[in-house]
């Protein structure tokens, strides 16, 4: 009973801290590190173990095919070459670099493991700092960006953090040897990810009930990490590319009470497994700490600090050099694509390398016997807590300071394709003469009137009778809760009638409005 009150305590903390990071703008993730650490010294508090294998599965399925789920593919394909230059390139040399920071200052560390803390620590965490820029207005070619480095970074760090871990148990490595078993895991699992997601959405058709629909979800996506783990295919890519799929059919072929429904569950469940990990990565910190000399705390502090400061340089220099090198390509050998991003861009995309889940869930998932596994576990806590709390408390003002913007296309393609929806609507009640045709009729002709008047043709967001409506659904919410009140229905009535009023409020009312 006492592990269910420290979860459901860690729980109502974060609750709290989630409510703080939103009032200052400030990312979630650097409290619950911050959380993590004060935790891990009150005394007599559980300290719960993970099995590693579990920890990767647990941590980075549901996360990683939630955020494909909501990224562009269309975008994605824009924006290739940052993006690819990000996933391999920046995390590749932060790898190089770390480990070779981590081989001077720590000796008798093996290469391979210094590898290991290198390809821990080298994917930034887009959850972070996208938690800060949801309160500014950025350009949307740098959030693209940004969540296509945080999908596909997971990957490549993934796939060197399992060779480099193969490398220390055996004692060797040998590129000729791992290299047919790193391209199998890579094609594999874009191939076999879009395979899978065909026939999961032929099977979820049938799948009309939403708890039912939100398990099989969550079953088929902690499956599917762990079977594509069980052939050797990459995890991470075989979920990516499953997300990105399903996310194109799946509008075709899911009522909407199920997305809705579904929506919601898996938002609560990305929010309580980052807690989870920042509190048990957090909660062995403790630990390592009391088991070390005054000199050894020293030593280690200054090992993090160095990987650190290592990080966040490597990111700085790549992501000014890769525009550099850009520019001087579109001025001498032409366009072949989207003209580079301007420097204050470049520096705000550098900026953004706070690390995160990933860097937690691949810290938990290292083997009791690793070689300094308490030097790399802490170290990579120390890289997690410093960029979250230094880049990601100083990013808001850093982009107050640019002023960087955009023409918002997002919302003009919304506003087009909302004229064009509205448009479709109308067209289908033409031949109906009924009263309620003609009421929506009007009230469609009304929205494309203002479409047709603006200047980029964008309709409103809202239909001209939807706050009429939320007024009259209010009005109607205190007259059945009155007679609830009184006695005249009982719950049972009110319930249903309570859900009838909560789908009428949702139809309209603007997403933009019912988020806070």
């Amino acid at each position: 009973m006492l592990i269910f009150e420290w979860i459901a305590g860690v729980l109502v903390v974060a609750v709290l801290l989630a409510g703080v990071a939103r009032r200052l703008g400030a990312p979630f993730p650097a409290f619950l590190a911050v959380g993590g650490v004060v935790l891990a010294f009150v005394p007599q508090v559980p300290r719960p173990g993970l099995d590693p294998d579990l920890a990767l599965a647990l941590f980075l399925a549901p996360v990683l095919l939630d955020a494909s789920y909501d990224t562009s593919l269309r975008d994605l394909r824009r924006n290739w070459r940052p993006v690819a230059g990000l996933v391999v390139g920046a995390v590749g040399v932060t790898t190089l670099a770390v480990a070779l920071v981590a081989r001077a200052l720590v000796p008798d560390m093996p290469l391979a493991a210094c590898i290991v803390l290198g390809a821990i620590v080298a994917p930034p965490d887009a959850v972070a700092a996208l938690s800060v820029l949801a309160h500014v207005r950025l350009p949307h070619r740098l959030v693209t960006i940004l969540k296509g480095e945080s999908l596909f970074n997971d990957a490549s760090s993934l796939l060197i953090y399992r060779l480099a871990l193969g490398a220390v148990a055996s004692g060797s490595f040998s590129a000729a040897e791992v290299a047919p078993t790193f391209l199998i895991g890579v094609v594999g699992g874009i191939i076999a990810g879009p395979l899978l997601a065909l026939l999961y959405v032929r099977l979820m058709r049938r799948v009309t009930d939403p708890p039912s629909a939100v398990v099989l979800q969550f079953i088929a996506t902690f499956g599917l990490w762990l079977a594509a783990e069980r052939v050797e295919v990459s995890g991470v890519l075989t979920v990516v590319s499953f997300g990105l799929t399903v996310s194109r059919l799946s509008p075709q072929t899911m009522p909407a009470h199920l997305r809705i429904t579904s929506n919601t569950v898996w938002e609560t469940a990305v929010f309580v497994l980052n807690v989870l990990a920042f509190v048990l990565i957090g909660l062995q910190i403790g630990p390592i700490l009391e088991g070390l000399s005054p000199a050894e705390r020293h030593h280690y502090a200054f090992v993090a600090a160095a990987v650190f400061g290592t990080t966040v340089a490597v990111r700085l220099a790549w992501v000014l050099g890769a525009r550099m090198v850009a520019r001087l390509w579109h001025r001498f050998l032409g366009p072949s694509g989207p003209p580079p991003v301007g420097l204050r861009s470049a520096t705000i995309v550098a900026w953004c390398g706070m690390r995160g889940l990933i860097t937690v869930a691949l810290a938990l998932a290292l083997p009791g016997d690793f070689p300094h596994r308490d030097l790399v576990v802490l170290t990579a806590f120390c890289v997690v807590l410093g960029t979250l709390v230094i880049q990601g408390l100083t990013l808001r003002p850093l982009l107050g300071w640019f002023s960087l913007g955009d023409e918002d296309p997002v919302g003009l393609e919304i506003g087009r394709a909302r004229a064009a929806a509205y448009r479709a609507a109308r067209d289908s009640l033409e031949g109906d003469d009924s009263p309620h045709a003609e009421a929506l009729r009007r009230e469609f002709d009304v929205a494309l009137s203002e479409a047709e008047s603006h200047d980029e043709g964008l309709a409103p967001e809202s239909l001209p009778a939807d706050g009429l409506r939320r007024r009259a659904v209010e009005a109607a919410r205190g007259v059945i809760l009155d007679l609830r009140d009184r006695g005249e229905i009982g719950d049972d009535a009110f319930f249903r009638l309570e859900e009838e009023l909560d789908w009428t409020e949702l139809s309209a009312t603007p997403r933009e409005e019912v988020i806070p």
